[in-house]
């Protein structure tokens, strides 16, 4: 476990905030082998960082160094399960030289890089799916391996709609949605 993703982790719904992190604890400590970590990527998101990434390949065509930027979303500010701390992405660290620094992200879904004869990425979807999470990979319209969520049976319009509460952690204000 890192302390990024924990921090990461504490961010999330309350309603979720709990199971999410016990599975990724045991994706960690028990499902993947040595040389391989699973890191929270993404959890909430506020409007202004998702107006930011949305604006990627839209209005904000290019990086600062001059490279063509691509669309990393389809959500709109207020359309994305993140905005209401009910999503989360993941990626795999990888620790190639096994000097027990993790150098290396990927996103690959089917390498199995600790040879226990099951795909690193598949082994967190299982752990992550049993807990009730829908996977974005499962999505046939727009696939997106690293995302899961879990709405309790809202999507974005209806959470919208609903009252909130706040929670401060480690200083910042987070707004919940009421479910």
């Amino acid at each position: 476990m890192d302390t990024i993703s924990l921090q990461r982790l504490a961010t999330l719904h309350p309603n979720i905030r709990k199971a999410v992190t016990d599975a990724y604890v045991e994706v960690n400590n028990k499902l993947l082998g040595k040389g391989v970590r699973l890191r929270i990527a993404y959890t909430t998101r506020t409007m202004e960082e998702q107006a930011f990434l949305y604006s990627f390949g839209r209005t904000r065509l290019y990086n600062d160094n001059g490279r063509r930027l691509q669309k990393v979303t389809n959500a709109a500010p207020g359309q994305s399960i993140h905005n209401y701390s009910l999503a989360w992405d993941i990626v795999l660290l990888l620790d190639r030289n096994k000097d027990g620094v993790f150098e290396e992200a990927v996103w690959d879904t089917k390498i199995d890089f600790d040879g226990d004869g099951k795909a690193d990425w598949m082994e967190a979807v299982a752990k992550f799916k049993s807990i009730g999470a829908v996977w974005g990979g499962d999505w046939k319209r727009f696939v997106d391996a690293p995302h899961f969520e879990m709405t309790f049976g809202h999507n974005w319009r209806s959470l919208q709609k609903l009252p909130t509460f706040t929670e401060i952690i480690n200083g910042k204000v987070y707004t919940y949605p009421k479910l």
